[in-house]
């Protein structure tokens, strides 16, 4: 056994040790709706004790983000350690201590092209989850044409004065900061002339209004900017260069939208559908079409969770194909939605209750019609379809 192996084991057996100590019990159970889920931030009500202490423990330890710099509030852990680490708390049914797109998206970016004040200014507190970001990138005329996008920034020497829409914002109606993408030389080409700038969303000239979903509940609302004043020194990039910094954090987003192809830390759909329809004498799901159907979902979904691993090493080393996160976008949308057409099966017509206490509400259906949105989100299939064509497989005519 090689001093790596031996190494990686060490590290194993102590990731093991510390999550079996430090993991709250209420923290290994399977979420039962998107309310487990906690965002944090400055208006952040934790749901329990657990919730709270799970997250200040993996922040302090700086595993909320393992592959971050020690001194950007991150774990500094390499590629091999980050995947046992995942691989320990799915083992143990860990539940992720924080969910964040300063995490999945702003963070990357800012590693990339922040200076290195923003990074010690921001990063930290994305760790911790002191802050909870959203996004301002789509525009009421400017969706799959992103860069057609309207509101402008003027230069008023020290600062910017915003004014503008955005559309899609998710969560805006409860973030505290946002990066958004924004003109500020009309006069040059369009994608050219647009930067990337981060700002507060209790900021003078910031409202919010949100926008509901077939489900009844929804995470999008549209944000107006009116007279927005954005301090120089939260620009981030060069002026003008957003659109580097934008095509860079899509990749990320559409990664983050790609994962939910992967079941990480609930029950297996198998199992969820068995203790709706029930068993046979063999002790197999009592529905031998359905059974088939989950069988070839769930071989998907196990080769999806290793490409994910795999395109996660290749991105590490420099190896992966820029455009790759299309396919996993794509993918894991399709993945998604499947599933959830599955448990909607196999809970039948009780499935389709719209409020109840027995069905937390519509939990169930609600979530159904919501994975209708994510073929949309972060780019259209159809959009995604077309960057695999032309950038990984290289169609003529693509």
């Amino acid at each position: 056994m090689s001093d790596t192996q031996t190494t990686l084991g060490d590290f194993r057996a102590q990731t093991r040790a510390w999550l079996t100590a430090n993991c709250p019990a209420e923290m290994r159970q399977p979420m039962a709706s998107e309310d487990d889920i906690c965002w944090a931030g400055r208006r952040w009500t934790f749901s329990s004790v657990a919730q709270r202490q799970w997250l200040q423990r993996m922040a302090e330890k700086g595993w909320t983000v393992p592959t971050w710099p020690r001194e950007y509030g991150g774990g500094g852990l390499n590629a091999d350690e980050a995947r046992i680490l995942a691989q320990e708390m799915r083992t143990l049914g860990c539940r992720p201590p924080l969910a964040s797109f300063g995490i999945w998206m702003l963070g990357p970016a800012l590693l990339k092209f922040g200076t290195e004040a923003q990074k010690r200014e921001h990063m930290p507190r994305i760790a911790r989850g002191e802050i909870r970001w959203c996004q301002g990138y789509s525009e009421p005329n400017a969706g799959s044409d992103l860069a057609a996008l309207a509101t402008r920034a003027d230069d008023q020497g020290d600062h910017y004065i915003v004014n503008g829409q955005k559309i899609w914002t998710s969560y805006a109606d409860k973030a505290d900061w946002i990066f958004c993408l924004v003109r500020t030389d009309s006069a040059a080409k369009k994608h050219t002339g647009i930067s990337f700038v981060l700002f507060d969303m209790e900021t003078p000239g910031v409202s919010t209004k949100p926008i509901l979903l077939i489900s009844g509940k929804s995470p999008f609302c549209e944000t107006f900017f009116d007279n927005v004043r954005v301090e120089k020194h939260n620009l981030v990039g060069t002026p003008g260069g957003g659109w580097d910094v934008a095509k860079y954090l899509l990749t990320h987003e559409r990664e983050m939208i790609g994962g939910i192809g992967d079941r990480a830390i609930a029950k297996p759909l198998g199992v969820v559908a068995a203790g709706l329809v029930g068993t046979d004498a063999q002790g197999r799901l009592d529905d031998p079409l359905l059974r088939a159907q989950i069988a070839e979902f769930e071989v998907d979904e196990a080769a999806f969770r290793t490409t994910m691993e795999r395109f996660g090493d290749m991105a590490k080393a420099k190896q992966a194909h820029p455009a790759f996160s299309s396919a996993l976008k794509y993918y894991g949308a399709e993945l998604n939605k499947r599933r959830h057409e599955l448990m909607m099966s196999a809970g039948g017509g009780d499935a389709l209750e719209w409020e109840s206490d027995r069905s937390d509400h519509g939990a169930a259906v609600r979530t159904w019609l919501r994975t209708k949105g994510n073929s949309i989100e972060g780019g259209t299939s159809e959009v995604q379809l077309n960057v695999i064509a032309k950038r990984i497989l290289e169609l003529p005519g693509a």
